[in-house]
C-alpha cells in the first residue's frame, strides 16, 4: 500500500505528459466519408437524444438504493449495463466483436481503449462480459446523476491537473486489481476531436505495472462517426470492438512506463487503423 502512495509522485509527469507515437495510416473515419442529412439530425435531436436523457434520469434514480446497499458496485454495474443496453438498442448501432476469446476472464487485466465518443462507455458496458471499473476525469463528477453514479459505484477518479489528489482512488483501483477486478482506462486522457488516436499518457499504465497485471489493447471503431465531440447528432451506423493480444507487465518497473506506453499505443493503433 505504501508503495502505491510513494509511487504517485513518480508518475505525475507521465499523467500530464504524453508519449507520441507517430503514424501515417489513414483513420477509419477518413475512409468512410458517410453523409448524414436532416432526416438523421431530426431523428437524433427529437428521438435519440431525449430518450437517452430519459434513460439516464430513470435508471439513475432506480439505482439510488443500490449505491447505499451494495458497496461492491455489482448492482450499480448492472444498472449501468442496463442503461447502456437501452441506449445501444435505441440508436440502431450493431457492434461486431473480434478477439474477445483472447481474454482470460479468470484474471484481472487493465483494458486500454481509444476514446472517440461519449458513447464509448455504453459499448464497453454492453459488450465486455464482466464487471469492471473505469478510470474517469474528475470533471465528470459535476454532471447530475452521472457524477453521483460514478462516485457511488467505486469508479476511479483521476485529477489530471494534480494526480496526488487521486491517491485514494488509485489505491482502491490497485486493491481491486489485486482482488481480480478489471480496470478500463482511456490512455489518451480524453476524447479525440478529429477521430485520430491521440498520444497516450504514460502515467495511465502506472497501475498495471504496480499490480503486475496484463494490459489488453482494445480499439473501438466507428464511435467517432457515431457521435463525435461538440455535437448531439447521433448517426445510425455499425461499430466494431476489436480486442488485441494481452501485453505482459511481468518484471516491469516505473522506469519502463514510456516504453510500455509506446507498445500499448502501437497495439491499439494496429487494431484501429486499416491495413
Amino acid at each position: 500500500m505504501t508503495e502505491v502512495n510513494s509511487s504517485v509522485d513518480q508518475v505525475e509527469e507521465g499523467a500530464t505528459g504524453a508519449t507520441a507515437v507517430s503514424t501515417s495510416r489513414p483513420s477509419p473515419h477518413a475512409i468512410s466519408g458517410a453523409k448524414y442529412g436532416w432526416p438523421s439530425r431530426l431523428r437524433s435531436y427529437f428521438i435519440f437524444d431525449p430518450l437517452i436523457w430519459l434513460y439516464t434520469l430513470v435508471m439513475g434514480l432506480l439505482a439510488l438504493p443500490g449505491g447505499f446497499l451494495d458497496r461492491s458496485g455489482r448492482r450499480l454495474h448492472w444498472f449501468s449495463r442496463a442503461w447502456s443496453w437501452l441506449i445501444m438498442r435505441t440508436i440502431f448501432a450493431p457492434v461486431k466483436i473480434t478477439g474477445l476469446e483472447k481474454i482470460d476472464t479468470s484474471k484481472a487485466h487493465v483494458y486500454a481503449v481509444n476514446h472517440a465518443s461519449a458513447l464509448d462507455i455504453p459499448v464497453l458496458y454492453v459488450y465486455l462480459p464482466f464487471q469492471f471499473r473505469i478510470a474517469f476525469k474528475k470533471e465528470l463528477l459535476s454532471y447530475p446523476v452521472v457524477g453521483w453514479q460514478l462516485k457511488r459505484s467505486g469508479q476511479v477518479c483521476i485529477d489530471q491537473q494534480n494526480p496526488s489528489h487521486s491517491i485514494s482512488s488509485i489505491r482502491a483501483a490497485w486493491k481491486g486489481l489485486k482482488a481480480g477486478l478489471p480496470l478500463v482506462i482511456f490512455p489518451e486522457g480524453g476524447r479525440t476531436s478529429d477521430g485520430e488516436i491521440k498520444p497516450f499518457l504514460s502515467g495511465a499504465f502506472f497501475l498495471a505495472i504496480k499490480a503486475q497485471v496484463d494490459i489488453v489493447p482494445v480499439a473501438l471503431v466507428g464511435t467517432y462517426e457515431l457521435l463525435p465531440m461538440d455535437t448531439y447528432h447521433i448517426k445510425c451506423r455499425p461499430l466494431e470492438m476489436r480486442v488485441g493480444e494481452p501485453i505482459s507487465t511481468a518484471g516491469l518497473t516505473l522506469r519502463d512506463l514510456e516504453a510500455l506506453s509506446d507498445k500499448v499505443q502501437k497495439a491499439v493503433e494496429d487494431l484501429y487503423y486499416p491495413v
